[in-house]
C-alpha cells in the first residue's frame, strides 16, 4: 500500500504541474501582428471601355485583272513581278507590227473616200445651177446629192476605222491602270494571247486596304440585346475605331474605320460580313494577311471595374482582397469580365462602396489588420499597347470570354494571329505552343505558375509566338506587374536539328520575340534579363527542344 500511495501521489504532482503549466501559457500575452499598409480604392460604378476583338483577313481595295484587249504575240514583259507599279506604268508590251499594218491601211482608206467625197461634192456644186436654170433634170440632181451624202457616210466609216486601228495600236502596250502591288505574269514572252487566255497578270491596290471579318447572328442579336438594355452604350459604326493587331503582335500604326457591313445573314457560314476600312501608305498590310482587329469606342455602362493587380487568381477562380469596417482584410470570390486597358470589369462579387487591395496584397491573411490608404479610382481607359496581347478587352458580346468571329473566332488570348487563329490559313507555327510534362489535366502554365518558370515553345525554325505561348505570356507578365519586386529571366535553349550557327541565330530571334510580348504586355524593359542559353543545340525531345524558358526572380536592384 505504501508504494502504491507513493505512485499515485507522484501522478498527482505530474498532473497539477502540467495544469500550472497550460495555465502560464494560456495567461502568455498574444503576439499583435503589425498592421499592414496597403492602397485601396473605393468601387464605384462608371463607364469603362470596351474592346471587341475579331480575326479579319486583309484584302484589296481594287484588285484589277491585267488582260489583253487585242489578239496577238506577247513581245515583252516590262515590269518587274511582284513589285509596287503605279498608274500608268507600261507592264507588258505586244508585237505592234500587225496594228501598225492595219492603221495604216485605215488611213489610205480615208484618205480614199475624203477624195470620193470631194468629187461628189464638186459634182454637186455643178449640178445644182444648171436644174435651177433647167439645163438639167431634177433627177441628175437628186443622184448627185445622193453620191455627196453616201461619199460623206463612207468618209465617216473610214474615219471610225482609222480611230480603232489606233486604238488597237494603242492596246499593245498595255499600263498599270491603279497603283497597286503586281503579281507574277501568267504569260511569257512570245505567247499567243486571245479572247480565250487574255488573263496577264493582277495588280492589288494598297490604299485603303480592307479588313474582312464576320460576326455571327447570336452575336448580333446579343449586342441588340445589350444595346437596348442600356447595359452597352455603342456609337455610330461609323465612329468605332478599328486598331490592327499584325502576326508578330505589334500594333499597325493607322486606325480604320467600319466601311461596309452586309444586310444579310450568309447562308454557308451563319455570320454578317462586315468590312473595315484603314489607310495603308507604306504597304506595309497586303493582300491575304491575317490579322486581329480590335474595335474601339464602345463603353460597358454603370459597370464594376478595378485595376488588374487587384485581381488574384486561386483554386476556386478569381478573388480580391477587401477591408471591412474594422480595418481587416477579407477575401472576396468574384466572376471577372473583360480586361480593359489597366481595369478588369468584376460582373458580381462586389458592391459600391467596398474598398478593394490594389497593392501589397501578397502580406494578407484574412483577418489580418491593415493600415488603409485609399487613392483615387483611375480613369478607366484603352491601354493601346496591350491590346497586342489578348488580355485587354475581349470580344465578348455576353461578357463571356468566348470567340466571336464567325469567320476564324476571334482570338481572346495575347500573341499572334497565325494558321492556328484562322482555320485555313497558311503560315500556321503547327504545334507549338506551352506543354509540359504534367499530371493529367495539369497545363504548362497551371504548373509554371507554383515553380515560378514558364517555357514557350516554338514550331520548327520559327520564331513566332503561337496563342497558347502568347497567353502563357500573358500571364506571366501579370504576375510581374502584380509583383514588382521580381524580374523576368529569359534563358532556355532552341533546337535539337540544324546547325550551330543557325541554332545561334534562332536562338536570339526567339528569346527577343518573348521579351516583346513581355514588353507590348506592360513590362517594364528593365525588369527582364536576357541570359545566353547553356545549350543551343539541345538533346532533349524535338517537340520539347524548341523552346525559350522565362523564370521570375527576385529583384536585385540592378
Amino acid at each position: 500500500m505504501t508504494e502504491r500511495s507513493h505512485v499515485f501521489a507522484a501522478c498527482l504532482l505530474l498532473t497539477a504541474f502540467a495544469m500550472l503549466t497550460g495555465c502560464h501559457e494560456k495567461q502568455a500575452p498574444e503576439a499583435v501582428r503589425a498592421p499592414v499598409n496597403v492602397d485601396v480604392v473605393a468601387v464605384a460604378l462608371r463607364d469603362v471601355p470596351v474592346v471587341f476583338d475579331y480575326v479579319g483577313q486583309t484584302e484589296s481595295s481594287q484588285q484589277v485583272e491585267i488582260r489583253a484587249r487585242v489578239n496577238g504575240f506577247l513581245e515583252k514583259r516590262v515590269y518587274q513581278e511582284g513589285s509596287m507599279v503605279h498608274q500608268g506604268d507600261v507592264m507588258f508590251v505586244m508585237d505592234r507590227k500587225p496594228f501598225e499594218a492595219s492603221l495604216d491601211a485605215a488611213r489610205a482608206e480615208f484618205a480614199q473616200q475624203k477624195a470620193r467625197l470631194d468629187t461628189a461634192q464638186a459634182n454637186l456644186n455643178r449640178v445644182r445651177p444648171l436644174v435651177a436654170k433647167n439645163a438639167l433634170s431634177q433627177k441628175d440632181l437628186d443622184d448627185s446629192i445622193g453620191q455627196q451624202e453616201a461619199a460623206a457616210a463612207a468618209l465617216e466609216q473610214a474615219r471610225a476605222n482609222v480611230t480603232s486601228a489606233n486604238l488597237n495600236l494603242g492596246y499593245t502596250t498595255i499600263t498599270a491602270p491603279v497603283t497597286g502591288l503586281s503579281s507574277f505574269a501568267k504569260k511569257q514572252d512570245g505567247s499567243y494571247i486571245d479572247s480565250t487566255n487574255s488573263l496577264l497578270t493582277y495588280v492589288a491596290k494598297l490604299d485603303p486596304m480592307w479588313i474582312n471579318f464576320s460576326l455571327s447572328e447570336n452575336e448580333m442579336l446579343q449586342l441588340r440585346a445589350q444595346t437596348t438594355n442600356g447595359t452597352l452604350k455603342l456609337p455610330q459604326v461609323g465612329d468605332l475605331e478599328a486598331v490592327i493587331v499584325l502576326a508578330d503582335g505589334s500594333i499597325y500604326p493607322q486606325r480604320g474605320h467600319i466601311a461596309f457591313r452586309d444586310a444579310s445573314l450568309s447562308s454557308e457560314t451563319g455570320t454578317y460580313l462586315i468590312r473595315a476600312a484603314v489607310a495603308n501608305p507604306a504597304g506595309a498590310l497586303r493582300p491575304g494577311q491575317f490579322v486581329r482587329i480590335k474595335l474601339l469606342g464602345a463603353e460597358r455602362a454603370a459597370a464594376v471595374a478595378v485595376p488588374q493587380g487587384a485581381v488574384m487568381q486561386g483554386p476556386r477562380g478569381e478573388y480580391v482582397w477587401t477591408i471591412d469596417k474594422d480595418n481587416k482584410a477579407q477575401q472576396r470570390a468574384i466572376e471577372a469580365g473583360e480586361w480593359n486597358g489597366n481595369d478588369w470589369v468584376v460582373k458580381s462579387g462586389l458592391r459600391v462602396g467596398d474598398r478593394v487591395v490594389i497593392d501589397n496584397a501578397l502580406r494578407l491573411m484574412p483577418g489580418a489588420p491593415v493600415n488603409a490608404h485609399v487613392v483615387p479610382l483611375p480613369a478607366a481607359s484603352v491601354n493601346i499597347a496591350g491590346l497586342s496581347n489578348g488580355a485587354a478587352g475581349q470580344a465578348n458580346n455576353g461578357g463571356n470570354p468566348a470567340s466571336a468571329s464567325g469567320q476564324a473566332g476571334a482570338s481572346s488570348v495575347s500573341g499572334n494571329v497565325n494558321g492556328a487563329a484562322a482555320a485555313g490559313s497558311a503560315g500556321a507555327s503547327g504545334n507549338a505552343g506551352v506543354q509540359a510534362n504534367s499530371a493529367p489535366g495539369t497545363t504548362r502554365s497551371e504548373s509554371a505558375a507554383s515553380s515560378g518558370q514558364t517555357a514557350v515553345f516554338f514550331a520548327v525554325g520559327s520564331a513566332s509566338l503561337d496563342p497558347q505561348s502568347a497567353e502563357a505570356l500573358a500571364g506571366v507578365a501579370r504576375r510581374l506587374l502584380a509583383a514588382p519586386g521580381s524580374r523576368a529571366v529569359i534563358s532556355g535553349y532552341t533546337d535539337s536539328s540544324g546547325t550551330y550557327e543557325a541554332n545561334v541565330k534562332l536562338a536570339a530571334a526567339r528569346a527577343a520575340t518573348v521579351r516583346s510580348a513581355l514588353v507590348v504586355a506592360g513590362v517594364d524593359v528593365a525588369r527582364i534579363d536576357m541570359r545566353r542559353p547553356a545549350r543551343i543545340v539541345a538533346s532533349d525531345a524535338p517537340d520539347r527542344s524548341r523552346r525559350v524558358d522565362v523564370t521570375l526572380a527576385p529583384s536585385t536592384g540592378g
